[in-house]
């Protein structure tokens, strides 16, 4: 089954940053937990946008909270390597890092930490060139920094390629060349995963969810990996159920049947 992480606990939303710099600890825990119930397998926790010299203690804070209201694993999901580290310190179990690129700075600042803690990492199709444009250029890349992390010492299974989820309301192509992007860097590393953060397609435009429940459906047909979106979605989760089922990646239909049986298939 596809893995789901749930992207609600990032500080780009103004409640969970009111939340953060509030110490509101309920509210993460709330957040958290109906993540958990919906189907996250990895809950997703940034809290970058209080500013690079409270983010390190803050998402330290986010981590426990989630950990203790779910025992779910998180995504430590932060542009500041000082704050992964601290999260990771704090962070029982295997955790993901989202996200290292093939930027030679931030890979020589992440690769120890990802290392001594044996987490998951989500590789980012960039490099010192900036984000990638088109399909070749997220081959390019994606193959770049799957190289490096294998190189590293990072088990295949333990790597999450990101070809990058860009808007279709500013290039109508984005979604087509995210999705052969993908399944292009899936042949090339059968033994690695690949994820992607599916509302960033519908930025922009309207009935968000609409567009986003499509291109669910899209992306498991590809063969994805792992999922970044908000799993309280019930109609989108419920297309992942029936997608999973259909194409033969849930043995026996059980997925499906336990969804429906608990009243998680909307109709």
């Amino acid at each position: 089954m596809v893995v789901i992480v749930g992207e609600r606990i990032n500080s780009t939303r103004k409640d969970v940053l009111m939340a953060i710099k509030e110490r509101d600890g309920s509210f993460i825990m709330d957040e958290a937990r109906r993540q958990r119930e919906a189907g996250a397998d990895y809950i997703d926790c940034n809290a970058a946008a209080v500013g690079m010299s409270e983010e390190p203690e803050a998402l330290a804070w986010v981590v426990e909270l989630v950990q203790e209201a779910t025992g779910a694993p998180c995504a430590i999901d932060s542009p500041n390597p000082e704050a992964i580290r601290r999260a990771l310190e704090v962070h029982s179990g295997q955790a993901m890092v989202n996200s290292i690129t093939a930027e030679r700075s931030r890979f020589e600042l992440l690769i120890p930490l990802i290392l001594e803690h044996k987490a998951k990492v989500i590789a980012l199709c960039i490099d010192e060139s900036g984000m990638p444009s088109g399909l070749e250029d997220r081959l390019e890349k994606g193959r770049r920094i799957t190289d490096m992390l294998l190189d590293a010492g990072i088990p295949p299974s333990d790597i999450y390629i990101d070809p990058l989820v860009f808007p279709i309301s500013i290039n109508q192509e984005n979604g087509i060349s995210f999705l052969k992007a993908l399944a292009k860097l899936k042949e090339l590393y059968p033994d690695a995963n690949t994820i992607g953060g599916i509302s960033n397609v519908s930025f922009g435009l309207p009935a968000r969810r609409v567009l986003n429940r499509a291109f669910v459906v899209l992306a498991i047909g590809m063969g994805i990996d792992a999922l970044i979106l908000d799993p309280t979605d019930g109609e989108l989760m419920s297309l992942i159920f029936a997608t999973e089922a259909l194409l033969g990646r849930d043995e026996f239909c059980m997925g499906y049947i336990s969804a429906a049986r608990e009243g998680r298939i909307r109709i």
